[in-house]
């Protein structure tokens, strides 16, 4: 195996995980292990209900295009009547890529228009042409920005260059949208703008909760402009916010396409692209062989009976608080830890070199991770600077697992910062931190930074900005 392309979870010393159940996944040795990563096992790994209705559905039909499906026409049902009226034409896929990849599609029939417009550090799949509108990717995949995307500033309060004591920062990020559509206006004449795409909780760039009226703003200007707005519900959707059952709910408002991928399923590949009639009347043709088959269905409609059933919106709701109020409880005593937000059973932890900086931390992150593993709890480092600690877990997460998470990161950020970790040496002081053995033992750039501050967000936000 291609160890550079093929990435593993704690490549020093990866675990092989051979069951999982709920919440938990099991290794070959038979540890047990707190999973608080897996989103795409939505309501739980290999929930008996999903699990019995993918088993009897299997057994009379698996796919059969081109027919008839009761079962394709009972999940659209299901699914619509979550959304706003005008959200009524499904389009059933396999996964996240594929939906994004058809968004992008219907925005383009639609409009006939040619431009794109994405947030930076954004993350929208792994085909090439959801890839051309990931930033998050770009460098390691080596891809070159198209002329038809547009690269915007992530509108994070945080780090970003309009921070939480800004007045009305939404109204600021936006007005740099604003400015990004009237450049393309002023130097494409083949063509304006087709569409709009982000997250409305925007996890890839390291969980970024847009402020107030952002989208809002965003989606009047891309709208007066002749675009489409595209909501990416891949990885916050189905009731992970804890307050609506859609992310975009939270935020006042309602996108033109949503698109959502393999949670649908609780990882079985299923996808959905959800439009207005009008938008998808401009597609002349559609097809998919597998998109929505009876099994697909059949699972689906079992993980929407599990979410109402368990009512895991509101344990959403209350776990994330859980989470939320107790990082930010440690988080008084740990100068690693910069920032703590989220919503719902999505939250980002954002480790730092110290308060006062706000530089991101990779390399202690990098061994935050690896300590919390041997706490046998599994947290990712995510985000453009692979800082932030994503807590995206499946949703029958529960407030005595929150507790567990936040004792963990405590014990292992002391460690961490006192240097005194039994297995690793070092002494800490302004520039040096204890690096346990084991992550030492790492291939030559494993810990290595991705990029130098000179070439980090707001340099290549300039130099996106010079291209447009």
């Amino acid at each position: 195996m291609n160890r550079r392309a093929c990435k593993l979870h704690f490549e020093v010393a990866p675990l092989k995980i051979v069951r999982a159940s709920r919440q938990y996944l099991f290794d070959d040795q038979g540890s047990e292990y707190l999973d608080c990563i897996s989103n795409v096992s939505h309501v739980g790994h290999c929930h008996p209900h999903v699990v019995l209705a993918g088993q009897e559905q299997m057994a009379q039909l698996t796919t059969c295009a081109g027919f008839l499906d009761d079962k394709m026409v009972e999940y659209a049902k299901r699914i619509i009547e979550t959304l706003p009226d005008q959200l009524c034409v499904c389009y059933f896929l396999n996964s996240g890529s594929e939906a994004n990849d058809m968004a992008l599609r219907l925005a383009k029939s639609y409009t006939k228009n040619d431009h794109f417009i994405v947030v930076e550090n954004a993350y929208h799949g792994n085909i090439a042409t959801t890839l051309d509108v990931s930033p998050l990717k770009w460098k390691k995949m080596g891809t070159v920005k198209k002329d038809w995307v547009h690269v915007v500033d992530c509108p994070d309060i945080y780090r970003g260059k309009y921070k939480e004591d800004s007045e009305n920062p939404g109204a600021l990020y936006a007005a740099d949208v604003k400015k990004i559509i009237k450049n393309i206006q002023k130097k494409h004449d083949k063509g304006g703008i087709a569409a709009f795409i982000s997250e409305p909780v925007m996890t890839a760039p390291g969980v970024i909760i847009p402020p107030k009226k952002y989208l809002q703003y965003v989606y009047r200007y891309v709208r007066e402009a002749g675009g489409l707005c595209i909501a990416d519900e891949v990885q916050v959707g189905l009731g992970r916010s804890g307050e609506n059952f859609w992310s975009f709910q939270n935020f006042d408002v309602v996108p033109d396409i949503i698109t959502v991928g393999k949670p649908l399923g609780n990882g079985y590949p299923m996808a959905l692209v959800v439009t207005k009639k009008e938008i998808a009347d401009s597609v002349m043709e559609f097809n998919s062989t597998f998109g929505g088959n009876p099994v697909a269905c059949a699972v689906g409609m079992a993980v929407l009976d599990v979410i109402k059933n368990e009512k895991l919106m509101s344990s959403a709701k209350s776990v994330g608080r859980c989470l939320i109020d107790g990082f930010k409880a440690i988080a008084q005593k740990h100068d690693n830890i910069g920032d703590v937000r989220g919503m719902g059973m999505c939250v980002g932890v954002d480790i730092v070199k110290e308060k006062g900086s706000r530089k991101p931390a990779k390399e202690v992150a990098e061994i935050l991770a690896y300590k919390l593993k041997e706490q046998k709890i599994i947290v990712a480092n995510e985000g453009p600077e692979k800082n932030v600690m994503l807590i995206l877990p499946p949703m029958c997460f529960t407030c005595d697992n929150a507790r567990c998470v936040v004792q963990a990161f405590d014990t292992a950020l002391t460690e961490i910062e006192l240097g005194s970790s039994s297995d690793g040496v070092g002494v800490k002081d302004e520039q040096r931190i204890s690096v346990p053995l084991n992550i030492l033992t790492a291939p030559p750039g494993l810990l290595d930074e991705d990029s130098s501050d000179e070439d980090g967000p707001a340099a290549k936000q300039a130099k996106y900005e010079e291209m447009d």
